[in-house]
């Protein structure tokens, strides 16, 4: 009896590349890997300017709900795992 090979089962495509990944450092020393931001928030003229502000949000929330004081960005950079 011949062996059937398997039907290919259709996935649903995820939309690569949705996000764009950030590198933060902290003025204190501290690091926070591979924070994400969605792709077309950093296509536009401004860069990666708008970047910042939307992790600043997204640590404002995190302090909120940790009940920690937000720490102060020094500097972003995108991450080179992307």
């Amino acid at each position: 009896m011949a062996r059937r090979k398997p039907e290919k089962i259709a996935r649903k495509k995820t939309a690569e590349g949705a996000y764009v990944l950030f590198d933060v450092v902290y003025e204190d020393g501290s690091r926070s890997s591979n924070r994400k931001i969605a792709r077309e928030e950093v296509e536009g003229l401004d860069g990666d300017e708008p970047a910042r502000a939307l992790i600043e949000e997204q640590d404002r929330k995190i302090a909120e709900l940790s009940g920690r004081p937000r720490r102060p960005i020094k500097s972003i950079i995108r991450s080179r795992n992307q």
